[in-house]
């Protein structure tokens, strides 16, 4: 099964609605899968899928950009078994959307510090690098693996200061910092969704998600569905959105 599959959409959406770019963190596979008698892991399995179809059904409906919270700065915490499985599955599903991507004109790009990843996931990388460096302007999924916002901050910063003390640094404003960032070149997230529960953003996409409006629901993201994406674009159109403004 591919990653990204050409589906029609499950219901039309007004255009003027759509946000350009959509982030979720993708939370509550664990909890799926106690609810289930399963072990973790399974529930992350499920997740990947839920993943591979709520990506095709953004890229059907116009979203130009869908950024992800795979795997934070934190989650090596967790117990060695389940980091394993979660990279696993990553390489896994990685592998099988290079297979169609550059078909597909899907754009899948990664953030987060990649340096500390297995050999083998980094060269997949690496490839999908390769291929999205010649792809015109399509959908874009953002995958974050290895990833906090509070990171991705401290290494722009430190990016800045080595141009600085080599003579290359000028001037520092929002959108120069912004161009060190992870995300650069991609608008800011206009609508951040968060299932499973948690009302908090988990340190992720701070810098990205100043002025983007906040959408949390009950839903497990294994169960998550094309319908919640809808009720969460409805939410979002609903909203005035003023930039500090009257």
């Amino acid at each position: 099964m591919a990653l990204f599959q050409k589906n029609s959409k499950a219901e039309e959406i007004d255009p003027s609605d759509l946000p350009r770019h959509i982030a979720i963190i993708m939370d509550g596979n664990g909890r799926w899968a106690k609810k289930r008698g399963l072990p973790r892991t399974a529930g992350h399995a499920a997740g990947a899928e839920t993943f591979r179809r709520i990506a095709t059904y953004c890229k059907n409906i116009g979203v130009e950009y869908l950024t992800v919270y795979a795997f934070s700065t934190e989650n090596w915490k967790r117990p060695p078994e389940e980091v394993a499985a979660i990279m696993g599955l990553l390489e896994k599903y990685l592998g099988e959307a290079i297979e169609k991507m550059e078909r597909d004109g899907i754009r899948l790009k990664f953030f987060g510090d990649t340096s500390v990843l297995s050999e083998p996931l980094r060269a997949l990388i690496r490839e999908t690098d390769g291929i999205t460096a010649h792809l015109g302007k399509t959908f874009q999924a953002n995958v974050c693996v290895n990833y906090g916002g509070r990171d991705e901050i401290v290494r722009a910063a430190r990016l800045w200061a080595e141009r600085v003390k080599s003579g290359e640094g000028d001037a520092l404003d929002e959108n120069g910092f912004a161009s060190l960032l992870d995300s650069a070149g991609i608008p800011d997230p206009e609508l951040l969704i968060r299932p499973g529960g948690e009302k908090r953003i988990s340190n992720f996409l701070l810098w990205q998600s100043a002025y983007s409006e906040l959408v949390f629901t009950d839903t497990l993201w294994p169960d998550f569905s094309e319908k919640d994406i809808d009720a969460a674009i409805a939410e979002y159109a609903r909203r005035s959105r003023r930039f500090g403004g009257l």
